[in-house]
């Protein structure tokens, strides 16, 4: 997380709408923002605004996730405890960039995201954008956050977008600081609902899964991102076998870097569809995964919306991902192949020929028709280099993040980030 930190604040609409432009160039049409980096140019109703003015500009359907986090900004422990592990010179300098400083109280923190859903709704984005709760982590939020935001989401039936146990490290403070079982907590505090998104989920054990299932909590498992961060495997085969709703996400983080939804799904299915002649994910699993789920991980629950979502059928959205079928195959040998079966074993986003979402093509041949997509983008690099070398801390601030993260790979592995060592 802090190395994303290490580029200078830039324009957040050229920010946005060249990541909204390459996700849906590459077959998104629902996508989650989970919105963790600021540029802290304006205030952030204002940013906020111009991510939300991108999404439309775009015609894509993002659900926006306000951060929520007044705990360990450091890492998994006390401020206190992490700066003791890093060494000497570079304590002052974490403490002031990332250490939590007077975070506004729960109260405080709401009334952000009720200031976000009030100028949605006054500047007509409501039809592409869904303002969700968007605490970080258990491990980054209070119990008392958390209560109030459980109460929150149900008194106004806001969905909530969470992170939960993405890595081992996480799993152990989980069960260190919450013993009597970190979801029966979350449980108890009534934030397991139908409203509530968890994010990764890979390190939950098959007793968790049943009780998600159970509240009807969708998991949003990100393939790709695990593998890169080195974070492991999601046990996806449990999920799906303890009636876990699962949603295909990228986390920001597709292997090739290009947000390619065809190649993810294709990733997911080959790594969770079982070994030999085991069957643990189906293809209809599959296409509910990658195709249906999504939607109410954006917009939240609405059954009869929910119902349609991944059709071809009258009522349903007209959002269509077209491939380009003489190019996916383009060594045809036999007629009577299913298309599907090339889809997964080669297809990825070069095949895309249009995307239309709402009824309007967004994407055609490669082009996004919506905004000049590499405009943008040489813009905002451009404007990303100049305000990279006219600061002169960035630098030194790069190689203090680099220190810290060689200070904080012994702190986590000998556990005294569980404060037992």
């Amino acid at each position: 997380m802090p190395f994303l930190g290490l580029v200078p604040g830039v324009d957040p609409y050229l920010s946005a709408a060249t990541c909204f432009a390459r996700a849906v160039r590459h077959g998104v049409a629902r996508l989650m923002v989970h919105y963790t980096c600021v540029q802290g140019l304006s205030s952030y109703v204002d940013e906020a605004q111009a991510v939300a003015r991108a999404a439309r500009d775009v015609g894509i359907h993002i659900g926006f996730a306000i951060v929520l986090r007044d705990r360990q900004g450091i890492a998994y422990s006390s401020d206190d405890a992490a700066l003791n592990a890093l060494r000497p010179e570079i304590r002052s300098l974490v403490a002031q960039r990332l250490g939590m400083h007077a975070s506004p109280d729960p109260a405080g923190q709401l009334a952000l995201v009720d200031a976000v859903a009030d100028m949605v709704a006054q500047g007509g984005y409501g039809s592409h954008v869904t303002v969700q709760y968007g605490p970080t982590g258990v491990q980054w939020c209070s119990d008392a956050l958390l209560q109030s935001i459980a109460q929150a989401s149900s008194d106004t039936g806001r969905p909530v977008h969470m992170h939960l146990l993405e890595t081992r490290y996480q799993r152990e403070w989980a069960d260190h600081t919450y013993p009597q079982g970190i979801l029966t907590y979350l449980d108890a505090i009534g934030l397991l609902s139908p409203r509530l998104t968890l994010a990764h989920c890979t390190w939950a054990r098959p007793q968790e899964l049943a009780l998600l299932a159970e509240r009807g909590v969708t998991i949003a498992v990100n393939t790709s991102s695990n593998l890169g961060l080195k974070s492991g495997v999601a046990p996806v085969a449990e999920m799906l076998r303890a009636g876990c709703r699962v949603a295909m996400g990228l986390d920001g983080m597709a292997l090739d870097e290009d947000d390619d939804a065809l190649r993810e799904m294709r990733l997911a299915y080959a790594l969770h569809r079982g070994w030999g002649y085991d069957v643990t994910m189906t293809r209809a699993q599959l296409w509910a995964f990658a195709a249906a789920n999504g939607d109410r991980v954006v917009r939240g629950p609405d059954a009869g919306r929910e119902s349609l979502a991944g059709r071809i059928a009258p009522g349903a959205p007209a959002d269509l991902l077209i491939l380009d079928h003489a190019d996916l195959d383009d060594d045809a040998l036999f007629s009577d192949i299913d298309p599907l079966d090339y889809v997964l074993a080669r297809a990825k986003g070069r095949h895309i020929e249009q995307v239309i979402i709402d009824g309007r093509t967004i994407v055609h041949r490669g082009k996004v028709l919506s905004l000049d997509e590499p405009a943008l983008y040489a813009e905002l690099l451009a404007q990303a280099r100049s305000r990279l070398g006219s600061h002169a801390e960035c630098g030194r601030w790069r190689e203090v993040v680099m220190m810290m993260a060689e200070d904080l790979g012994p702190f986590y592995e000998s556990r005294a980030f569980l404060g037992c060592c």
